[in-house]
């Protein structure tokens, strides 16, 4: 058994401990944006499979003691690199954290790969060279106070990249958000879902690969495991086959989403054929104030846009009372959502929210407020 950790975003630290307790692992710990969980190589793969709300999952190799530049070179030339890869193997390393003396994460990375580099040149009178984009070997190394971590980063890019999605609008959510929102508002393939504001489609595809059971990480091209020494073709191709048994063929309720941008629903359309949901979710253009609910009962989540400047907040103050009135007078037996930066927007709906939820998008602080409709 092998101890991992896994960054998510700020606030989502709960909601990522229950899907890793899901997916099998043990001795699952809630960090500051993190999770710390045990688990094998077969798990690590699967979490890098199946997680719709982490962003990468790292291995530890070493901690140690690293007050200054010095220690953490030396401590990192001592590590025995070629476990873990040779001068023919690329790399590139990143750094967080820092303290008084290593309070440049450029500069902290550089230390590691010289480390590296000069432990290679000592054994083989040659070093790996460094791959920015699509590196055989990623290297994390996080510093908190006097003391340094270093893993290995099996997910390469951000999990929140799905690779279904190369068209985006203008303030696209995360989809790993996106996914956790859902979480939230109880979403479940069962029940309707409506995105009214639905953007280039991140809430309905999110909604959509969860309720036929589609893995996100099938959307993909490759994780930095599959370039490790270790790595197990055999065990990974078995667990991708048995997603793809596992996904479900119809939608037992109808997810939609609207926007009155023509362009962007065309986006939407564009995003759905990657991830096998173009003829399952439906988009449409349509304004706002012409919604209407396409059954009696289900969910509504939207991302209004919530205003940067003053200009602009006066102006979305109509915007936000429209929203409150459709609600009102259109979706009774409905639950809806609203995620919303900014409060005095939020009072403009006029509706009790029966719950809000603290939520960041990216490093905005915000709420999902919830609104039963009687």
């Amino acid at each position: 058994m092998t101890r991992y950790f896994a960054t998510v975003a700020r606030g989502l630290e709960a909601i990522a401990a229950r899907e890793l307790e899901n997916l099998g692992g043990m001795e699952v710990k809630t960090d500051f944006t993190g999770v710390h969980f045990v688990g094998d190589k077969e798990l690590l793969y699967k979490v890098n499979l199946w997680s719709r709300i982490l962003f990468r999952v790292l291995m530890p190799i070493a901690e140690f003691q690293c007050r200054n530049s010095q220690e953490l070179y030396q401590a990192v030339y001592d590590i025995d690199w070629q476990e873990y890869l040779t001068p023919d193997n690329t790399l590139v390393v990143h750094g967080t954290g820092g303290n008084e003396q290593l309070n440049h994460t450029h500069f902290t990375a550089l230390q590691v790969k010289n480390a590296i580099s000069d432990r290679q040149r000592q054994e083989f009178g040659r070093r790996s060279s460094v791959d920015l984009q699509n590196p055989d070997l990623s290297i994390n190394l996080h510093v908190y106070r006097d003391r340094g971590v270093l893993s290995l980063d099996s997910s390469g890019s951000s999990l929140h990249r799905r690779g279904y999605r190369p068209a985006v609008g203008l303030a696209p959510l995360k989809e790993t958000l996106a996914a956790a929102l859902l979480e939230m508002a109880e979403y479940n393939p069962n029940i309707a879902f409506f995105d009214p504001l639905c953007g280039s489609g991140t809430l309905p595809l999110e909604a959509g690969l969860k309720a036929l059971n589609i893995a996100p990480g099938l959307c993909r091209d490759r994780f930095a495991f599959q370039t490790w020494q270790d790595y197990d073709e055999t065990l990974w191709q078995k667990l991708v086959k048995e997603a793809q048994e596992g996904q479900r063929g119809e939608l037992s309720a109808p997810i939609l989403g609207s926007d009155r941008d023509g362009e962007v629903i065309q986006q939407a359309r564009e995003n759905a054929t990657p991830c096998g949901l173009r003829d399952r979710v439906q988009f449409s253009v349509q304004d706002f104030s012409q919604i209407l609910p396409p059954c009696e009962t289900g969910i509504l989540l939207c991302n209004p846009p919530y205003g940067k400047r003053i200009g602009e907040v006066k102006q979305l103050e109509g915007f936000y009372k429209q929203m409150g009135d459709v609600f009102k007078q259109r979706f009774t037996g409905w639950t809806a959502y609203i995620l919303t930066g900014n409060k005095e927007l939020a009072k403009k709906v006029g509706l009790k929210a029966s719950r809000r939820f603290p939520v960041y998008n990216g490093s905005l602080s915000c709420t999902l407020l919830k609104y039963e409709l009687y």
